[in-house]
């Protein structure tokens, strides 16, 4: 099969030889974790349980409010010590249930071995949706409503996820390594829910043991394997698209628009855990990286401090100049270590003080390097400078809110400006003048 390479992008260093050796290794549970009641796309669950409450691992903690939602379970055994205020990922203090651990229990069921074969369509995606499944690669946006396209946009291509091409993370490629069953049988549930007529599983081609591996397993089912070239976004869903199937999602649409459905390996991996045991996501596998004294991936409760993962990666191997939820492409800086790890939480990287610069940012020098790196075809340099003037309308025609952050643009700037931050301004002041 010919593969079609999008338009743009960039080749940065992708550092994985940091952690990409390390095995998942189960990380033990702080002495608080503090489960955010927002961590998905949509709107917030309701939490049901009250302070004082025993809970065990994967009782379940809220209840969805509305299509867009999904309840959080706990990932510990232990008391509920309250609601609190505590640091999110995205910046600010969010509500969190705060949990004291106590003790390993799992919440009566979880585990046991169950027979989903003979299960119904809606039945499977309610199970999914009370699990609380939601995307695991960065996004987060709620499982079941994917898996429940409208009734005039039938999905003909499944294509799961293995990219994984930010820099520095590695905790996909560690679970095509270690658990490719797992994740051929959560595609399986995802193929039998949407009965597509083609499944592939796309891989960047920098690593071909993962291919290898995934391919062994899939001889004879009708899956593909195929191999990506190695090149930043990858693994953003409308280039993938488009790279297997050659179709261009439309401005401001999804990919059902154009019959395909996107899927993270982790995020299969989790479907066929709660189908097959009953197991919510309550847990996730984290790469910690960069700076710290042994990089490696980590099997995390979810609502477990960075500092305490930070520990378990052998703690920092000098001063601390940044934390980063993600990679350093599209990943968010953290104002300190006491922020938890939520669903999205692909990784965590520690760059050292004398590995951050802050550098002058001079003016546009109309090169349009950023033009030719953007993979959505927006000229950067044009919209960075209406923004900055204040024309957001303009801006905006311009294609503003089609912008995906991805960063190539700031990556290649020779002036180094600041354009995802003054993107991210702009789309902001958009989004504030519409609900006026």
């Amino acid at each position: 099969m010919k593969l079609l390479k999008f338009k743009g992008g960039i080749h940065p260093h992708d550092h994985k030889e940091l952690s990409k050796s390390s095995q998942i290794m189960p990380v033990p549970p702080p002495e608080f974790v503090y489960v955010p009641l927002s961590q998905h796309t949509g709107a917030p669950s309701k939490p049901i349980v009250e302070k004082k409450a025993q809970v065990k691992k994967g009782t379940r903690l809220s209840e969805p409010v509305g299509f867009v939602s999904v309840p959080v379970h706990s990932p510990v055994s232990g008391t509920v010590m309250g609601i609190v205020p505590y640091y999110h990922p995205l910046g600010k203090k969010m509500d969190a249930i705060k949990i004291k651990v106590e003790g390993d229990e799992i919440e009566e069921g979880i585990g046991e071995e169950r027979d989903y074969s003979n299960m119904k369509k809606e039945e499977m995606i309610e199970a999914i949706k009370m699990a609380g499944i939601v995307g695991l690669g960065g996004a987060a946006f709620p499982t079941h409503v994917k898996l429940s396209p409208p009734p005039d946009k039938p999905i003909d291509t499944v294509i799961i996820n293995g990219a994984e091409c930010e820099p520095y993370l590695t905790s996909d490629y560690r679970l095509m390594i270690e658990r490719p069953d797992d994740i051929i049988k959560g595609t399986e549930i995802i193929r039998r829910i949407l009965n597509p007529k083609r499944v592939v599983i796309g891989i960047e081609d920098n690593k071909p043991d993962a291919i290898q591996i995934l391919r062994e397993k899939t001889d004879g089912t009708g899956i593909e394997v195929v191999s990506l070239p190695a090149r930043y976004p990858q693994g953003s869903e409308k280039h993938l698209i488009y790279a297997i199937t050659g179709r261009k999602v439309p401005a401001g649409g999804l990919p059902f628009d154009v019959g395909c459905y996107v899927q993270n390996v982790g995020t299969a991996i989790a479907i066929y855990e709660a189908l097959r045991f009953g197991k919510p996501l309550y847990e996730r596998v984290v790469t910690i990286t960069g700076g710290v004294n042994k990089p490696g991936n980590f099997l995390v409760p979810i609502g477990t401090p960075a500092s305490h993962l930070i520990e378990q990666a052998g703690g920092v191997k000098g001063e601390v100049g940044k934390i980063i939820f993600g990679g350093p492409m599209m990943g968010l800086a953290q104002i300190t270590d006491a922020v938890p790890v939520i669903k999205g939480t692909s990784g965590i990287l520690i760059q050292l003080k004398n590995e951050v610069h802050i550098e002058d940012v001079y003016p546009c020098i109309r090169c349009s390097s950023c033009v030719d790196v953007c993979p959505m075809g927006l000229i950067p340099n044009m919209i960075g400078k209406l923004v900055n003037a204040g024309k957001y309308e303009m801006a905006e025609e311009m294609g503003l809110m089609f912008c995906i952050e991805c960063g190539c643009c700031a990556y290649v700037c020779p002036s180094k400006r600041p354009l995802v931050h003054t993107f991210k301004m702009g789309k902001r002041e958009v989004l504030k003048r519409r609900k006026k």
